[in-house]
């Protein structure tokens, strides 16, 4: 079987000569690792392995897509791309233009590689963290699903880029669920990182007291409904702005939808001056962190919101060019059988200087939201369901509460934001889906936020 650098050199210049507006293409391979338990049994283990690739035509105005799992008939492939590209074209189409690229982008040379990690040893460790789950009482059944892989991709299209990639990435969800036989109550944790084992390493303490949380949850009371002043930890509050407002700034999203596009517009104010959102690739180290997008767009950062004002949102080059804006290096497939999409990458909120004493100094009565297993989003409206909750009283965390479900509209609740923390933290745990392509590999984050007039459901 031929290999993908070969067959990168020789597909570049066939793109070249080809009848067509525009070509890209992308070939990969990779290898990855999977387990999963179900209650105290394991359910699944293995390995795959794939090669494979996509060309991507685009002949006046119409997209012809192709994906292969053989390098051996490249030229029916390209042909097929076009005659479906010359189908579905009916009048002219631009992309933004960015640079011609032409690099060999260097993993860290320095770090392993989690799929050469042997199988065994990792049964190991989650064997031990299931024993874990199960030394706490009144646990009804647990979930342990583990994954990683390594891929190496190469993007060339009819311009001349030509761009090899590698990325790596861990994950580990784990749900302990627990009942008294009246009710369920479920805890969770999510960890991930870009290919570095040692972070779901060490994890038995934490394990543990995931099956106590969910134990606990069982004798917590439920809050009342209504608003409160609410403060969100740095995953949930994560959680929340990729939700609920950066899916929102999806130019994809926001071009074919004219009620998005009246709210969504550049320069309208969304929040207090503190207010910073961001979304880029460009950030070091995290799960959704790359050099180029799948369009060879160069990663950056990009301010969704500065100074509580909108300023930007994420694009393709299409979806770029269709709005007169620039590319932000978002378009993104999950693997080569896929077209890429706009989506986001490492999307935060920027720290204030609010510590988390001062944040909860002025509270009499509050609810602190913690953690996530939950939630739906409608246009601008989000329900979410936090992990854990404690009641706020007087300046002081009081008694754990059952995890309480928060809902709003997200233009109005970023208006509300009043306090943001000094302790901002990203959160690599889990993975997003968007257009029939999940899990990808994502990470989102915050300092500690604090919310006035928050609606929350209880009895």
């Amino acid at each position: 079987m031929p290999h993908i650098e070969d067959t990168a050199q020789q597909l570049a210049a066939k793109l070249s000569d080809c009848h067509a507006d525009y070509i890209e293409a992308h070939l990969e391979d990779s290898i990855s690792s999977y387990i999963t338990y179900r209650g105290k049994e394991l359910e699944t283990i293995g390995k795959n392995a794939s090669v494979g690739g996509n060309i991507r035509a685009l002949v006046n105005g119409g997209w012809g897509f192709v994906s292969f799992n053989s390098l051996d008939d490249l030229d029916r492939c390209l042909k097929l791309a076009l005659e479906e590209a010359s189908i579905a074209g009916k009048e002219p189409r631009q992309l933004a233009d960015v640079p011609v690229v032409v690099e060999k982008v260097e993993y860290h040379p320095d770090k392993s590689n989690p799929v050469e990690i042997p199988l065994a040893h990792k049964k190991e460790l989650l064997d031990n963290y299931n024993a874990a789950l199960w030394q706490v009482p009144q646990l009804q059944t647990s979930v342990i699903s583990y994954g990683d892989g390594h891929k190496r991709n190469i993007y060339l299209n009819s311009h001349g880029s030509l761009i090899q990639q590698e990325r790596r990435d861990v994950a580990l969800n784990i749900a302990a669920i627990a009942s008294d036989g009246n009710q369920v109550q479920q805890a969770n944790m999510s960890i991930g990182s870009q290919g570095e084992f040692s972070a779901i390493q060490q994890l038995d303490e934490q394990v543990k007291e995931l099956s106590n949380r969910a134990v606990e949850l069982l004798a917590a009371q439920q809050a009342k409904g209504g608003e409160y002043t609410v403060v969100l930890d740095p995953i949930l509050a994560g959680v929340f702005v990729h939700e609920a407002f950066g899916h929102l700034s999806e130019a994809d999203f926001v071009y074919e939808n004219k009620r998005m596009r009246d709210l969504m517009q550049l320069g309208k104010r969304f929040g207090r001056h503190e207010l910073n959102i961001v979304d880029g690739a460009a950030l070091s180290g995290m799960r959704g962190s790359f050099k180029y997008d799948d369009e060879g767009t160069p990663s950056g950062k990009t301010y969704l919101i500065k100074e509580g004002v909108l300023t930007s949102r994420l694009h393709s080059r299409e979806t770029a060019a269709k709005m007169g804006e620039k590319p932000t290096g978002n378009a993104r497939a999950i693997n080569y059988r896929h077209a890429p999409i706009v989506r986001m990458t490492n999307t935060y909120i920027e720290p204030g200087e609010t510590s988390f004493e001062e944040m909860i100094a002025d509270i009499e009565e509050g609810i602190y939201a913690k953690n996530w297993y939950g939630g739906t989003t409608s246009m601008e409206m989000f329900t979410f369901s936090a992990g854990e909750a404690y009641m706020i009283r007087d300046g002081k965390i009081a008694e754990l509460m059952r995890p309480v479900v928060l809902t709003g509209n997200v233009f109005e609740t970023l208006k509300q934001i009043d306090a943001i923390g000094d302790d901002l933290d990203m959160n690599q745990g889990g993975g997003c889906g968007k257009g029939g392509q999940s899990p990808l590999p994502v990470s989102n984050g915050s300092p500690h936020i604090r919310i006035q007039r928050c609606l929350i459901g209880g009895k």
